[in-house]
C-alpha cells in the first residue's frame, strides 16, 4: 500500500493499468522531440519565484495578489518584480525550467509566508493568467472550500475555452479540492520512481496523471535546494511537458493536449 501523497497509490507498480491511447506512431517524439519550450508563456501560480535562483534563470514578469479588507474585491494586485515568500514557487519554476529551458515563466503570487492563501486569490491568479494569454499555468495548490467550487469551476472553464492549459496538483491528503477535481484541467499526483519525463495515466480518475514527485531534488529559498515529496512537485513536471508540446505544436487545444499526454503515458499502448 502506498505511503505517499494522496492518489500516488494509483500509480504504484501492480496498480497501474494499461490504457489505449491515440494510434500515433512515436508519439513522444512527435509531442516533445527537439522542443525547448520557446515562445510559450507559463504562469506559476504559487508563493512567488526567486528570479535570481540559478535553477530558475529569470522570469518574464508577474503579479502579486494581497488581501486588503478595504479594497473593492477584498484584495489588491501589484504587477512587477517580487520574491518568493517560501521557496515553493521557486521549486516549481526550477522544475519547469529544467524541462523547458526557453519557456517564458511568469510568477503569480497568491500564497503567503505560511504557504496558505484565500480561494479568492487563487481565483484571481487564474483569471490574471487567462486574461494575459498564458499558454500554460501551473497550480501546485488547491482550495478545499466548498464556496470556491463554483467560482473556480467557472474560471477553469474560461481557461479551457480560451486556450490556457491548467495543470493542477491533487491535494496531498484525501478529499476533494479545487480545481484539481475538474475535467477541464490536467490533474496530477506523485509517482514513485519516475524519471523527469516519466508520465502515467490513471484509468480511474478524477486525478488522471502521475509524474515524478517523490524524493525530488528541488530549488528552494535563499538560492538553496531541498529534497521534497508531494503532488506539488509532480505537477510542474507535467507543466514542463505541456510547455514543450505547445512550443512545438502551438495549435493544440487544451483537450488535444490532454489526449496527447494520455497517448504519451508510459502505460499507454500507443506510447
Amino acid at each position: 500500500m502506498s505511503t505517499g501523497p494522496a492518489w500516488s497509490g494509483a500509480f504504484d507498480r501492480g496498480a497501474l493499468q494499461e490504457v489505449v491511447g491515440l494510434p500515433v506512431a512515436e508519439v513522444r517524439e512527435w509531442a516533445f522531440g527537439g522542443s525547448t519550450g520557446g515562445g510559450v508563456r507559463v504562469a506559476v501560480i504559487d508563493s512567488g519565484i526567486d528570479a535570481d535562483h540559478p535553477r530558475v534563470g529569470g522570469v518574464s514578469g508577474g503579479v502579486a495578489f494581497h488581501l486588503d479588507a478595504e479594497a473593492e474585491l477584498g484584495y489588491v494586485e501589484d504587477e512587477g518584480p517580487h520574491g518568493d515568500l517560501v521557496g515553493h514557487g521557486t521549486a516549481c519554476a526550477g522544475i519547469i525550467r529544467a524541462i523547458a529551458p526557453d519557456a517564458e515563466i511568469y510568477s503569480v503570487r497568491v500564497l503567503g509566508a505560511n504557504l496558505k492563501g484565500r480561494g479568492a486569490l487563487l481565483h484571481a491568479g487564474v483569471e490574471w493568467s487567462v486574461e494575459r494569454g498564458m499558454h500554460v499555468a501551473n497550480l501546485s495548490l488547491s482550495s478545499k472550500a466548498e464556496a470556491m467550487f463554483g467560482p473556480l469551476h467557472e474560471v477553469a472553464d474560461e481557461a479551457y475555452f480560451s486556450g490556457t492549459v491548467l495543470v493542477c496538483a491533487a491535494n496531498n491528503l484525501p478529499g476533494p479540492t479545487y480545481p484539481s477535481q475538474y475535467a477541464s484541467v490536467i490533474s496530477v499526483a506523485s509517482r514513485a520512481g519516475a524519471e523527469s519525463m516519466g508520465l502515467a495515466y490513471n484509468a480511474h480518475p478524477p486525478v488522471e496523471f502521475g509524474a515524478r514527485g517523490i524524493d525530488v531534488d528541488v530549488a528552494w529559498a535563499e538560492h538553496g535546494s531541498i529534497t521534497a515529496t508531494g503532488n506539488s512537485f509532480a505537477a510542474p513536471h507535467v507543466t514542463g511537458m505541456v510547455t514543450l508540446m505547445r512550443s512545438k505544436h502551438p495549435w493544440l487545444t487544451p483537450f488535444q493536449v490532454k489526449a496527447v499526454l494520455h497517448a504519451a503515458s508510459d502505460n499507454s499502448l500507443s506510447g
